[in-house]
């Protein structure tokens, strides 16, 4: 079982360029950086430890792969379900506020879970229950977590925050599994359940000693929370290289959760070992992935991102023959280390190509979608591949699953990584105020935007070319339709036309569009003849009393 969003875990443009030299130790001369760094690494050691518990908990209250399975089922589906509306929070509430309440409210959960255990009460149901909440309360905090590190250290220093992020959650992957099979075997299930509550008040202690900095005063309201969500849902539709950051992670986390969600019914019955086994394989994923960490820079800028991601898929398909083949403690330890170095390499590859494609005013909600899509894969996984392990067995179960992975890498290749790592996403705040002959309510709408175009009859199809290029920079940024309107009695004369839900949404629109949004503008007014493109602004009008002048 998985929780990749861990806390602090935070991907970066900077720390994976190959031009940026990174230091991952650093930052840790930032005390406040050091505190919360620290507080998320035993917090993610202590979760860990439960994520081996649990595993070996279910084995022991129903072996049956399929229900096995279920536990890394209740990890992922919460966040697949709750990521992108915890990605709208992420963008409107203050995080520092919404991550103590959360993490308060998750040690409490943990608590309850231990004391179950330790009283012999737990059953299946149980366990997956707990486990359901617990995933959701990750589910819930992921973004925020991926939101605050520029508050914890100056901006030169980002790309080294992330890589000690890394180092950190690793460390803790690496420790924590295998701690909590030695203290299963030495002082009973319940020990590690207890341990995860307890490490988790260090994270709520350093939230509360920490003061974030202060922002600026907003000059627009804060969005609405179903607003915000609809805006993410729609910019990631019309951002295609968001897209294809998610089509790429479809097909890998599909194939890659075979292992994952199988890992205890291979060490109990293939390789017939005990929880101290389970948690050494589940470390040993941990210790490949620190130290993939640690050659992933020089291995994209070798190859790149596209070839990184391909390379790791080969080597999880090799993980996943080799795990079929495990009958003892070598193979299987072997197929583990080489699990964490293709994993890590996968993950932070698609993870960096998904924060390079979108801008900061959608940041929280855009890395949402991306764990949503990535844990909804490994949701789906996580039942097929337990449901084949009913019917075929283990070993054909992991033969098939390393088969469609590499069948995965030829269908995905036109889809490229990181292809909007040289945009330049930050805000243009060239849109001039609209004139307009009255005061308008924010939540009065829709709005209508008309661009008037006159060009060269002989341009007609290169500027309709330019202008659908810049349709999706419109529907992106908060237009819900869109269309563009030829004269049929003047030639050359065009209309571009969009709608967007209120007057605020608009004012939205506004400080939204990017230095790259202009350019793509710029090439549009470029086949514009006579003076600039005559824009007017419509709202819907209803009957009633007149407006106030």
């Amino acid at each position: 079982m998985i929780v990749e969003a861990r806390r602090g875990e935070i991907p970066s443009t900077a720390a994976d360029s190959p031009s940026v030299a990174v230091s991952p130790w650093s930052p840790l001369r930032h005390a406040t950086f050091t505190v919360v760094w620290t507080a998320t690494v035993i917090s993610n050691i202590g979760t860990w430890m439960y994520n081996a518990a649990s595993g070996w908990l279910m084995l022991s209250l129903n072996p049956e792969p399929l229900v096995v399975s279920l536990v890394q089922v209740a990890t992922s589906l919460p966040i697949f379900l709750f990521a992108l509306p915890a990605g709208a929070l992420a963008d409107i509430v203050d995080k520092r506020r919404f991550l103590i309440a959360a993490e308060g409210a998750t040690t409490a959960v943990a608590a309850i879970i231990a004391a179950l255990v330790w009283l012999g009460i737990v059953t299946p149901a149980t366990l997956l229950l707990f486990t359901f909440v617990l995933g959701a309360g990750a589910a819930l905090t992921a973004p925020a977590w991926q939101s605050i590190v520029p508050q914890l250290v100056p901006k030169q220093e980002l790309a080294a925050a992330v890589a000690a992020n890394s180092v950190g959650i690793n460390i803790s992957r690496a420790l924590g599994p295998a701690l909590g099979g030695v203290i299963i075997a030495a002082f009973g299930i319940a020990v590690p359940f207890w341990l995860n509550a307890v490490s988790n008040l260090g994270i709520v202690a350093a939230l509360l000693w920490w003061r974030s900095p202060q922002k600026a005063a907003r000059l627009l309201p804060a969005e609405r929370f179903a607003s915000a969500v609809r805006a993410g849902i729609r910019h990631t539709r019309h951002n295609s290289h968001l897209r294809a950051t998610l089509t790429r992670a479809v097909a890998f986390f599909l194939f890659a959760s075979a292992y994952w969600a199988l890992l205890p019914l291979v060490a109990h019955n293939q390789i017939a070992g005990g929880p101290e086994l389970y948690g050494t394989l589940l470390g040993a994923i941990g210790a490949g992935a620190v130290g993939g960490a640690f050659a992933l820079p020089w291995l994209k800028a070798k190859i790149g991102p596209d070839r990184t991601v391909g390379a790791g898929t080969v080597g999880t398909a090799v993980t996943l023959v080799l795990f079929g083949l495990a009958r003892g403690p070598v193979l299987g330890l072997s197929a583990s280390i080489i699990a964490g170095v293709s994993w890590i390499a996968v993950l932070a590859s698609l993870n960096v190509s998904a924060q390079v494609a979108v801008p900061d005013w959608v940041r929280g909600r855009g890395l949402a979608m991306f764990v949503t899509v990535f844990f909804g894969a490994m949701t789906v996984g996580g039942v097929v591949w337990g449901q084949v392990a009913e019917i075929v067995g283990l070993p054909a179960t992991h033969f098939i699953a390393a088969a469609g992975a590499l069948i995965a890498i030829p269908l995905t290749w036109r889809w490229k990584l990181q292809t909007g790592a040289g945009i330049d996403l930050t805000p243009s705040m060239h849109w001039p105020a609209p004139v307009i002959t009255h005061e308008v309510e924010n939540d009065e709408g829709p709005v209508l935007v008309t661009v008037e175009y006159r060009i060269d009859p002989g341009s007609r199809e290169a500027f309709l070319t330019a202008l659908e290029k810049l349709a999706h920079q419109r529907r992106r940024d908060g237009a819900y339709a869109w269309g563009v309107f030829e004269d049929l009695a003047k030639e050359g004369r065009f209309l571009e036309t969009f709608l967007v839900e209120s007057w605020l949404e608009h004012m939205r629109q506004h400080q939204r569009v990017t230095n790259a949004d202009r350019i793509l503008q710029n090439v549009v007014h470029q086949f514009q003849v006579g003076g600039a493109p005559k824009v007017t602004h419509f709202i819907a009008a209803e009957p009633g009393a007149p407006r106030e002048q």
